[in-house]
Formats: C-alpha cells, structure tokens, sequence
C-alpha cells in the first residue's frame, strides 16, 4: 500500500483483519514508507482483505494498492503476523 500508511496503526488493523480472516501471512513497514503484505487462504477471504487495505484503518490514505496472485507456498506464517 502506498499514501499515508504508516503511523496510522496500518499493521495492527491488518494483523487483526488477516487474523479474523484465517489467513496466513505477515503484513510489515517498508523503508520507502508503504506497507508490504503476503497473505494466502481462500480466494474469498483474500478478496475481503484486499477490499480492506484499499480503505485501510481510520487516519489512513491510501493512495495505492498493487495486488498479484501466485500460487499458495508453504512459507507463510500462520496465524498472520506483524514484521
């Protein structure tokens, strides 16, 4: 996600929507100042987080969002995690 991302608690809303998801993943800062997700689960669950982090949390403006869709490895943490 890119815009005014971080200090806005962009993480922890994150870490709680990927968690009431039952996703696995992690959502962490990037040094260019946008927020970098890895999340896999099901397609639907998926959908609803990225419908999430287009709006993200309250005090956030989100200027972009750059979604791909790979298939699943064994690599994701779970539960989802905050970097």
């Amino acid at each position: 996600m890119r815009g005014r991302v971080q200090g806005v608690g962009f993480r922890a809303t994150t870490l709680h929507e990927g968690r009431r998801l039952f996703l696995s993943g992690w959502v962490r800062n990037l040094p260019d100042g946008s927020v970098e997700v890895v999340a896999e689960g099901p397609r639907a669950a998926l959908d609803a987080l990225v419908a999430f982090l287009s709006e993200g949390p309250r005090g956030a403006r989100v200027v972009g969002v750059d979604t791909s869709f790979e298939p699943p490895s064994s690599d994701a943490p779970s539960p989802f995690q905050m970097r």
